[in-house]
């Protein structure tokens, strides 16, 4: 490398943004380095990999290189791979096929070429790559017979990765562990155990592997067995049973594994701080997240831009958008794509969608390009504010101005934006002219869309579409049962009800959780009473009475799916999970102290109701996370503004 070359190379490494990469560029092409294969090759590896919002300036890059190189072509590949198009990579890799003699692929071309197809779970394509690296010999490389495996797990074949194992010969650690998280990839976690017990030799990672494999399982039990028998536990240990454990919704556990790893004397690392702050995101664990959030400071663990995202993240799933718009303004690293598009995302599901929009255009001033997940956050915030012309125009804006593909996830915020603002022909001719064929989520989404407008006739067209593509889902009859409920046809509702029977379909229990003292307790309607939910109950009633006398409340039975009395359609209303929660908090929190509940359904409208009032009448402030969005009672009103 000349001086000269390295001098350019070292000043792309600095670059951190692709503004500032494009300033670079224009000084190689002034210095006649532009058609230089290494300055040209390190410029694109830069863009391609490094920067988030430079894939399509990579590409153009090598489209304008009139002979591109193995490595020129291997860099396209590989970031073509890592992006919301995987499959796209394939076209790169027939083009340098079809270059031979003078070109030929290698083995990194093979690899990235497969990761590819597997973020894609393309099965067809990824035989096809097989058949390729037969033909060119490069099926006993461990390196692309490790990346098969993995490809064809993601692609849900255990068989095919357990017979591309068995045809390399000398499969080293790497191979038997990329085996071992195709079994559970593919669901069979005997099979990733027996696979375990058959390794020549066991290192840590493969301990790892079998508690994280455990972890996404399901397998907590199992998980807690391994995790006492590792002849070694590292940081990677303990991270993997505080995210398994959260990810299975056991916040205590999560908890109390970062407790303990703090305990023995282990500096956390950034995934396991990532981990704990995602629980706490999950549980709505507000007060745990701020004590993390000091560790993190005091530990120096601010200037990881993944750890700030966390926080943001938390800080928006735990009711409180200031404290996250303040991490955000703070950050001592530079804001990624990842840090917008999550700060857009928080202010989305508090219903700040005025304020969503306005950081979006900070964000273009400021150089960083969107990307589909960023789109999705706008889209959302759009639909939860009823700004039905904006998300119209952002959604064209997506594709026209920045090249961005519609997603499922897109069209599925579209039917969303239609639906909540009661314009469901809309939403059903969106659905009809859909360039890709709906998936059950669209019509499900559409169909809540048509349950809370109460829109019968069109109710029974969508669940039909369902019942072909998904006709046990317990959910969709839930939905259809609601909306014959609200308009009175109980004779419907009783055979909607008759078929989940006899099917054994049954209905998602609703369960809130609530934070006091830094302890999580949960509340599900129906459950066995003890000491905790029959203080929650006797609470409660005191409260439903104070509301009657005070402001006249009365229930709203309308939100009641039975058949039954007016008496007992008020009590069963009176139970629901969020006010035994809030009664609870009534009971246990200090004066002041701000309550914040997570909902794992949709909130009805005769809660919604009572949190308003609560708030009123015992001076309050009551922050609610259901399924779709926040809720911030005070004063008698909510932050929704009853749209939601």
């Amino acid at each position: 490398m000349s001086n000269s070359e390295a001098r350019w190379v070292s000043l792309l490494s600095k670059c951190i943004s692709l503004r500032g990469t494009k300033q670079v560029h224009s000084h190689i092409y002034q210095n006649g380095l532009d058609s230089d294969p290494l300055v040209l090759g390190k410029l694109l590896l830069h863009c391609a990999i490094s920067i988030s919002d430079a894939l399509h300036y990579a590409q153009r890059l090598f489209q304008h290189f009139p002979y591109p190189d193995t490595f020129m072509y291997n860099t396209i590949i590989r970031g073509l791979a890592q992006s919301h198009t995987p499959l796209h990579c394939i076209h790169p890799f027939i083009q340098m096929l079809r270059r031979q003699p003078t070109l030929f692929p290698d083995s990194f071309s093979f690899a990235f070429a497969l990761k590819g197809v597997a973020n894609c779970g393309n099965f067809r394509a990824g035989i096809q790559l097989h058949s390729q690296a037969l033909r060119y010999g490069y099926i006993t490389h461990v390196f692309v017979g490790t990346t098969l495996i993995s490809m064809y797990a993601e692609c849900g074949s255990s068989d095919y990765a357990r017979r591309v194992f068995e045809e390399m010969p000398e499969p080293n650690a790497v191979t038997w562990n990329a085996l071992v998280t195709a079994a559970f990839r593919c669901g069979d976690v005997e099979g990733a155990r027996d696979v375990f017990q058959r390794m020549p030799v066991r290192n840590l990672t493969s301990w790892n592997l079998l508690l994280a494999g455990y972890g996404r399982a399901g397998k907590l039990d199992l998980a807690r067995q391994v995790f006492s028998k590792m002849p070694m536990k590292d940081d990677v240990s303990w991270s993997t049973m505080i995210i398994g454990f959260a990810h299975n919704g056991s916040f205590d556990e999560a908890f109390g594994f970062f407790r303990e790893l703090l305990c023995v004397g282990i500096r956390p690392n950034e995934v396991s701080l990532t981990g704990v702050l995602s629980a706490c995101a999950q549980a709505g664990a507000f007060e745990f997240g701020k004590i993390l959030h000091c560790f993190i400071e005091k530990s120096g663990f601010l200037y990881i831009a993944s750890v700030n995202n966390a926080l943001i993240d938390t800080y928006s799933r735990c009711g409180n958008a200031a404290m996250a718009r303040l991490v955000f303004q703070n950050m001592p690293v530079t804001r990624s794509i990842v840090s917008w598009s999550s700060m857009i995302a928080g202010l989305a599901m508090h219903g700040h969608g005025e304020e969503a929009i306005q950081l979006f255009h900070e964000m273009e001033e400021a150089g960083v390009r969107p990307d589909g997940i960023t789109f999705i956050s706008l889209l959302y915030a759009c639909s939860h504010s009823g700004l039905v012309e904006q998300g119209c125009a952002y959604f064209s804006k997506m594709k026209n101005m920045y090249g961005i593909e519609p997603a499922i996830e897109h069209y599925g915020c579209m039917v969303d934006l239609y639906g909540r603002a009661a314009k469901l022909q809309k939403a059903y001719e969106f659905v009809c002219r859909m360039p890709v064929s709906p998936n059950a989520i669209i019509w499900r989404t559409l169909l809540g869309a048509c349950s809370i407008h109460g829109n019968i006739e069109l109710a029974e067209l969508v669940k039909a579409r369902l019942a072909e593509m998904d006709p046990n889902n317990s959910g969709d009859h839930v939905l259809l049962s609601n909306v014959y409920a609200t308009a009175g046809k109980w004779k419907d509702v009783v055979s909607i009800r008759r078929t989940m029977t006899e099917q054994s379909m049954k209905k998602t229990p609703g369960w809130s959780m609530i934070e006091i003292d830094k302890v999580i307790y949960r509340f599900v309607a129906g459950e066995k009473p003890n000491g905790v939910t029959e203080e929650a109950h006797n609470k409660l009633r005191e409260i439903m009475l104070r509301l009657r006398v005070e402001v006249g409340y009365a229930p709203q039975v309308r939100s009641v799916l039975h058949d039954i009395e007016e008496e007992e359609k008020e009590d069963s209303v009176s139970k629901h999970s969020e006010k035994l929660a809030a009664a609870f908090g009534i009971a246990k929190l200090p004066k002041g102290r701000i309550m914040r509940i997570v909902k794992n359904l949709r909130v009805c409208g005769d809660c919604h109701t009572v949190m308003k009032l609560i708030s009123k009448v015992y001076q309050v402030e009551i922050v609610v996370r259901d399924r779709s969005r926040f809720h911030s009672f005070k004063d008698g009103f909510c932050s929704c503004r009853d749209y939601w």
